[in-house]
């Protein structure tokens, strides 16, 4: 059968993989309820199509701070990519090239940025603070040398969830997969997170960019409180996100925090959301309640899992089909053009 969309790379990226990476891929923390309803919140807003609109020529292309994409959405950091894949993050970001998109590497990726900066995509890196703030000034220092044009810094992990599929059963990363950007050789999972920091404050935002001389996006706001103080301090941007579901379960869905998170910025920096994209019309419902792009993270990984870089490439193209017919139905010819009353949040019956 062929694979059609993002629901059937899963499931087949499930029959492929051994179930403690799948587990590790697919899992959330605690009783996964964020992890779920991510994907579910999209179904809560619907979408308001304006008729008998010239949509004959249409586009799926933006811009996100500055940089020239084919589509609203990026492929989102997702650690260890080579247990789903032999070809890893390169193949990832070979795939998004070939997309026209950005691509967000991981801190815990089984690559190093050099390679990743051979590929020629256009990057950024996701990044954690460490205890040792020589470990963090040298890995900043070499992902601004290698081409990476923005820091994405994740504030929601002072401390990694509780992830019950992992305990069930038993996955750690393989010894052959070590943290490819930290040490000679390498570092554990393990060891690379007891060097990450629970003390990182606002104040990093601004540090980070001192050293890198790169914008600092923050991923990881829920809240109209924190976004304002995220523009305060020198965000360059905002990523709404909730590590999909794998960090504090029970908090909102994503999509659901976007437009709190947009007014209370009020268009002082582009504001993006991750979490639960698995359709075009997910995208399009984003784009109406404010955000200038998406992070994909686990669509694309499936992706990779079935067929490597011709997988990750085959669901971005699946993606990008989908944004675009969604924009010709709703009447909007471009990414730009979706506005506020294309979106409604839906009426439940009692």
């Amino acid at each position: 059968m062929p694979l059609l969309n993002v629901w059937d790379y899963e499931a087949a990226a499930a029959e492929r993989l051994d179930p403690g990476a799948h587990g590790y891929y697919a899992g959330g923390a605690g009783d996964e309820l964020t992890l779920r309803d991510n994907v579910e919140a999209f179904r809560r807003w619907q979408l308001r199509p304006r008729i008998l609109v010239d949509v004959d020529t249409c586009t799926t292309a933006t811009t996100v701070l500055g940089q020239e994409v084919s589509m609203p959405l990026l492929v989102a950091p997702v650690a260890f990519q080579r247990v789903a894949h032999p070809e890893g993050e390169v193949g990832m970001a070979r795939a998004a090239k070939a997309a026209g998109t950005l691509m967000c590497m991981s801190t815990m990726a089984t690559s190093t940025p050099e390679e990743l900066a051979e590929t020629g995509v256009p990057r950024w890196f996701q990044l954690y603070v460490f205890r040792d703030e020589g470990v963090t000034r040298d890995l900043v220092q070499r992902v601004a040398g290698s081409g990476f044009t923005a820091l994405v810094l994740t504030v929601d992990t002072p401390f990694l969830g509780r992830r019950e599929r992992d305990f069930r059963t038993g996955f750690v990363v393989p010894p052959e997969f070590p943290v490819a950007s930290l040490g000679q050789g390498g570092l554990t999972p393990a060891e690379t997170f007891a060097l990450v920091s629970a003390s990182v404050s606002w104040h990093d935002i601004e540090r980070l960019a001192s050293l890198s001389g790169l914008p600092v996006i923050v991923k990881g706001v829920l809240t109209e409180e924190d976004a304002k103080l995220a523009c305060e301090h020198g965000a360059s941007a905002i990523v709404v996100s909730n590590h999909g579901g794998r960090q504090l379960d029970g908090v909102s869905a994503t999509i659901d925090a976007l437009e709190e998170v947009v007014t209370a910025v009020d268009g002082r920096v582009e504001v993006l959301v991750d979490g639960g994209i698995r359709r075009g019309t997910d995208v399009v419902k984003a784009l109406a309640l404010g955000a200038r792009a998406v992070l994909a993270g686990r669509a694309p990984l499936w992706g990779l899992a079935v067929d490597g870089e011709a997988g990750a490439l085959r669901v971005l193209e699946l993606l990008q089909a989908e944004i675009l017919s969604a924009l010709q139905l709703v009447g909007c010819t471009s990414p730009a053009d979706v506005t506020r009353d294309r979106v409604a949040r839906r009426r439940f019956e009692t």
